[in-house]
């Protein structure tokens, strides 16, 4: 009984991922829970706005082009846009993946996720996704490429994040995460930091590029389901960057 209705839900995000954008909603069951995981040893900075800085700023600073390019995003691919917020990687990247390909736009604020609806509602390969703080809810082994732009600092619970979000991923998947190289209570993650958590979670670095402004992007292997670090045995990272 219980493998029938996972078969079921399976089948539903399924074809969920099929249409266009409909109201936001999770598409697979909860992974598993934020107490399961340590928090981390550092400040976890407040979300304040939906976006980084403005979108001509970022077009014209080629923000979009040098991260779809690092990670390798191609037609047909699924990408996930964590923290989709306002909305600038998802309308960018529908073109990019082409009508077989799709976008799951995912945000955990109410108010990001209505506008996101309107915003993409034209776009058929795009879908808006309801996730949770610590788990994207997104199906199993249905990702390619999952980018997390500029909130990795924002994230309560990173280790239950990653590690529900590892479950997402297909075999080869890439994860990048665009950020700041500043202490996270000033809205961005050292890079060692990051490293040092990513491993925790069990994912390996592939690459690291600078960005504009101070910003990085660096992309990880995810690793498989059963290769992911059992959630008691996950220990933080210290934040030597904030200590100083």
């Amino acid at each position: 009984m219980i493998r029938a209705l996972a078969l079921l839900a399976a089948a539903a995000a399924t074809a969920a991922l099929a249409g266009p954008a409909r109201a936001a909603e999770p598409l697979a069951p909860p992974g598993a829970p934020a107490a399961a995981f340590p928090r981390p040893d550092r400040p976890v900075a407040e979300i304040v706005a939906p976006r980084w800085s403005s979108e001509a700023e970022r077009d014209r600073a080629g923000e979009f082009e040098q991260v779809a390019e690092g990670m390798g995003i191609a037609p047909g691919e699924t990408v996930a846009d964590i923290g989709a917020g306002s909305g600038y990687y998802a309308v960018r990247l529908s073109p990019r993946v082409g009508p077989r390909g799709r976008v799951l736009a995912e945000d955990v604020t109410p108010s990001y996720l209505a506008a996101l609806e309107k915003r993409v509602k034209v776009l058929g390969n795009v879908t808006v996704v309801r996730g949770e703080p610590h788990d994207p809810r997104l199906p199993p082994a249905s990702v390619d490429a999952a980018i997390l732009v500029h909130m990795y600092h924002e994230i309560t619970q990173p280790f239950g994040l990653l590690h529900n979000l590892a479950a997402a991923m297909r075999p080869g998947g890439r994860v990048g995460i665009v950020d700041a190289d500043a202490i996270p209570s000033r809205h961005g993650t050292p890079p060692a930091l990051l490293r040092c958590e990513l491993a925790a979670a069990g994912y390996r670095e592939t690459g690291f590029r600078p960005l504009a402004d101070g910003a990085y992007l660096a992309i990880f292997a995810a690793p498989a389901p059963e290769a992911r670090p059992r959630p008691e045995t996950v220990r933080p990272c210290r934040d030597d960057a904030t200590a100083r």
